[in-house]
């Protein structure tokens, strides 16, 4: 059986896509916490953040300055989340970046 984000990917469940190369898949996020609020996964399964080879993440990080560009934050800013386990709070065991923007994001943590 395949992963949640798997089928998505094969597009065996429906997802509103952003942005989409050989690699890498860009989708709306159905629990948006920000007006801009997407899902960034590589197409092959890979668990976790710990587990991704470096050229897999050196490509996903020019999928994500692509798609920054296009969505015009690239300059105003955004933030970018993984988790990572159960204590980081990963549900998907696919790696995946939330990538939040379009309005003023609240701090996470004070010091």
């Amino acid at each position: 059986m395949m992963c949640l984000f798997c089928e998505i990917v094969a597009k065996n469940i429906p997802s509103k896509i952003i942005q989409e190369d050989k690699d890498f898949l860009c989708f709306e996020d159905i629990n948006q916490v920000a007006k801009i609020h997407l899902l960034i996964i590589p197409k092959q399964h890979i668990e976790s953040f710990e587990l991704i080879p470096s050229d897999v993440m050196a490509n996903m990080t020019n999928f994500i300055h692509k798609l920054t560009k296009k969505l015009f934050i690239n300059k105003t800013g955004y933030r970018l989340v993984t988790n990572i386990g159960d204590d980081g709070g990963q549900e998907v065991a696919h790696i995946h970046f939330h990538l939040l923007s379009g309005e003023k994001l609240k701090q996470i943590y004070k010091r």
